[in-house]
């Protein structure tokens, strides 16, 4: 199999495991605890990755490499994809997918607040600007029955900035020169903080294994499996062997991907906003990205 081929595998293994993450989450937590289900989905991961790397004898994570695992965790997977979890008890999954890739814009914002940090550009600007309106295209009331929940729009809202914050700080946190370590230690630290925060919630009172769904269980795995596990390593390999604008268009595929998926499988409507409010927030992060890659 020529180098070009596996690249493309990669990259459409990407497109589709993590646009598909949005569907797994919808479906898991239908009949099991977002926090809970979540914690469990990145503990086994994180410790099948994190054992994968003892056994080809990678390096040995120190003190520093847990502690700055566990905040880049607490921001990135409790405060990011926990949100985003928890809120598709709410809102349908095509919408926390669109949401969440708003994500570009806010690193951009709150990058550039940092000191000596270099300015966004006028194109990036105006591709921010529009990002922000078609979020207001997808949350503006259009009637009765129209309002999408704003609980779960803040939820997805607050979840985005979070997890730019953990990506920038991850930027200068003390990591294992291995990727897969790196994140595997993230996975393990996140998934103990979901327990420990499922935990507070009282969630485990909500558990009654009776009425757990095969579709639930099929979901985490999904989730477990290719979302935290094939996915990630498609991503990893990807990046040594592609062009880094090729890998960068995941950013606004995988919303497509969630849209499609979330139509065809879970019968999420695809309104004339939300279609309008697609276009416009994928166009903003095309905008972003091209300059920022220039």
């Amino acid at each position: 199999m020529s180098n070009r081929i596996k690249v493309l595998a990669a990259l459409l293994a990407v497109y589709v495991f993590w646009g598909g993450t949005y569907l797994g989450i919808r479906f898991a937590v239908e009949t099991l605890p977002p926090f809970l289900m979540a914690g469990v989905r990145f503990l086994t991961a994180g410790l099948a990755v994190f054992s994968y790397c003892l056994v080809k004898g990678k390096e040995r994570p120190t003190r520093a490499h847990w502690r700055d695992a566990g905040i880049v965790a607490a921001l990135l997977l409790l405060g990011g994809n926990g949100l985003v979890t928890w809120s598709e008890q709410r809102v349908p999954s095509s919408i926390a997918a669109l949401l969440v890739a708003t994500v570009p814009l806010w690193m951009i914002l709150l990058g550039s607040m940092a000191k000596d940090a270099p300015r966004p550009s006028r194109v990036t600007l105006a591709g921010i600007l529009l990002g922000f309106a078609g979020i207001v295209v997808l949350v503006a009331p259009t009637g009765a029955g129209g309002r999408l929940d704003l609980l779960g729009i803040g939820a997805l809202l607050v979840a985005s900035c979070l997890w730019s914050l953990g990506s920038l700080y991850s930027r200068r946190a003390r990591v294992p020169a291995s990727p897969l370590l790196s994140v595997s230690l993230q996975m393990i630290a996140g998934g103990a903080l979901m327990l420990l925060a499922g935990t507070l919630f009282g969630e485990w009172a909500r558990v009654d294994v009776a009425r757990i769904s095969a579709r639930s269980l099929w979901g985490m795995g999904y989730l477990v499996l290719f979302g935290s596990i094939l996915a990630y390593n498609c991503y990893i390999w990807v990046l040594k062997h592609a062009d880094p604008v090729w890998v960068s268009t995941y950013a606004f595929v995988n919303p497509l991907v969630a849209v499609f998926l979330g139509w065809l499988l879970a019968n999420e409507q695809l309104t004339t906003r939300s279609v309008w409010a697609t276009a416009i927030i994928l166009l903003a992060v095309v905008i972003i990205t091209v300059d920022k890659k220039r």
